[in-house]
């Protein structure tokens, strides 16, 4: 789902949005399938975006919403959609460049054969006596297979070359398309997949190495207040900066994501707790040192803050576990008056 989806989803306002999206798909006699509801809530977070408009322009010309138009819209307007085609189409492609591959090979392999076949012929007419016409003629068949012989294989080397080519830039592609796949298209940080898998190998190689790991969770401070007051665009542009500096931070082998909506996560390898909790602070430092303007008014938007908790792993802990206990640190940095750091040890030795 898109940004804005999601972040509504994962607000007070999640419940009151999907009634709406029902409410609008049955006035318009739409079915509740998964993939209306889908479109439908982008209509309700995006009212201005091309997949609504297109909605809207639709309803507006009294079409009837069927599957049929349902999936195309999806294939249109949802990225997940656009992302599955991409692959296949890619793939399809390269698996027909690989086909031209191997044909080329074939025939590269068959002309190499028939040029062989015709030295041995000569050479066994060689080894019998023979005319000036006999020589001559021999000598002309040898010089018209070695001429067509070297035409073909350049005609053959220039096609391979052409094909390799061509695999070697859908392969970038299908790696790019790849990245699309692991990245958050709003924020261009690691999307929540891509965060769980990276846990999930962190927390196994630390389990196996006895090695530190540490997991921080950010949340932005008052977003759905923000939001109310300038909209989804200016705070779209809050959630980029937030991601600009929490991303600066998290480089490798740090690992920095959007965990959903106006939510950051941080992975740590191989750092104290001090370390974490320093690095946490420099970010909510930077993040609180710059008064925002809105860029298309120049508006003074204030400034924005940010809550952290973090928790480092404990033996035999689970990534469930370890998020967990880094959302309770969050929540107490919440508690205690946000735009701070609150590390989760402090929370059980508290409780």
């Amino acid at each position: 789902m898109s940004g804005e989806v999601e972040a509504i989803l994962r607000g007070p306002s999640a419940y009151s949005a999907a009634r709406t999206a029902v409410e609008l798909m049955e006035a318009a006699g739409v079915w509740p399938t998964a993939l209306n509801f889908e479109l439908w809530l982008h209509l309700v977070a995006d009212p201005q975006g091309p997949l609504a408009q297109e909605i809207q322009r639709l309803l507006k010309a009294g079409e009837t919403i069927t599957e049929a138009i349902s999936e195309d819209l999806a294939q249109a307007f949802l990225p997940k959609a656009k992302l599955h085609d991409q692959i296949r189409d890619t793939g399809d492609l390269l698996s027909q460049e690989m086909a031209t591959v191997s044909r080329l090979i074939r025939t590269a392999r068959q002309t190499s054969e028939d040029y062989g076949k015709q030295l041995a012929g000569a050479n066994r007419e060689l080894d019998v006596e023979l005319d000036a016409d006999g020589l001559r003629t021999i000598v002309r068949d040898l010089t018209l297979a070695t001429s067509q012989a070297h035409t073909e294989n350049k005609a053959l080397e220039q096609r391979l070359a052409d094909s390799t080519a061509e695999v070697g830039r859908l392969r970038e592609h299908l790696l790019q398309v790849r990245r699309d796949a692991v990245t958050d298209g709003l924020t261009s940080l690691a999307n929540r997949k891509s965060f769980d898998e990276e846990l999930a190998r962190a927390n196994a190689e630390a389990e196996q190495t006895g090695g530190k790991l540490s997991l921080a969770v950010l949340d932005i401070d008052h977003f759905k207040r923000f939001n109310d007051t300038w909209g989804h665009q200016t705070g779209d542009q809050v959630l980029r900066y937030v991601a600009g500096v929490i991303g600066r931070a998290g480089a490798a082998p740090r690992f920095a994501a959007r965990y959903g909506g106006e939510e950051f996560a941080l992975i740590f390898v191989g750092e104290t707790g001090p370390q974490v909790e320093k690095t946490l602070g420099d970010i909510l430092g930077e993040i609180a040192s710059r008064r925002l303007k809105r860029r298309s008014t120049g508006e003074d938007l204030g400034i924005v803050t940010v809550s952290a908790g973090f928790a480092d792993r404990l033996p035999a802990e689970t990534p469930g576990s370890l998020v967990d206990r880094a959302d309770e640190a969050l929540y107490a940095s919440k508690r205690e008056g946000r735009n701070r750091v609150t590390a989760a040890e402090r929370c059980a030795t508290a409780a």
